[in-house]
């Protein structure tokens, strides 16, 4: 992984092309994370597959609800021959939660991209493809947003039997 050093080379160099692209730098336990407005994800992105990070593992929806910005979405890249690892963080806010799509250059965020916008609401611009893929097409809401109302049917465990003895012969 790049050292705490060599994190702040590559947003120093990200900065040299757009000065407001990166807005912080974390390296903790190791683990290097930039993050960087939205609009500069995909120039972000590119940049790091010039210096090795060619493997895009993951896409992450994040919600950090009550803060605003509110929701994040998280790159995970890796740099096979280096052995070493990257978070790349975008935050947008609930009343526009819109990134750009990255599909077009890292086809494996297509699915991820479309299970963030189906569990959290972020729409990714420029999708290929942006649909529901995990709930049905005419679900209403978001079920990983933190705010989502909890609920449903009890679920019958050999722990909560005797508080619930007999629900399924119920009539209700």
């Amino acid at each position: 992984m790049p050292d705490a050093t060599g994190l702040e080379l590559i947003a120093h160099e990200l900065r040299e092309k757009d000065a407001d692209a990166v807005l912080d730098t974390v390296y903790f336990r190791d683990k290097a994370a930039l993050t960087v407005t939205a609009g500069s994800i995909r120039e972000t992105l590119q940049h790091l597959k010039g210096k090795g990070f060619t493997f895009l593992a993951s896409v992450h929806g994040v919600d950090y609800y009550p803060e605003e910005p509110r929701f994040g979405v998280q790159y995970e890249l890796l740099d096979m021959y280096e052995v070493d690892r990257m978070t790349v963080k975008v935050r947008v806010p609930l009343d526009a939660p819109v990134v750009p799509s990255v599909v077009a250059d890292w086809p494996t965020a297509d699915h991820q991209e479309r299970e963030i916008y189906d569990m959290f609401g972020v729409i990714f611009d420029g999708h290929p493809d942006l649909r529901r893929i995990l709930m049905p097409e005419d679900y209403v809401g978001h079920p990983q947003r933190r705010d989502f109302p909890m609920g449903g049917e009890a679920i019958l465990f050999t722990h909560n039997e005797p508080q619930t003895p007999g629900w399924w012969e119920r009539d209700e």
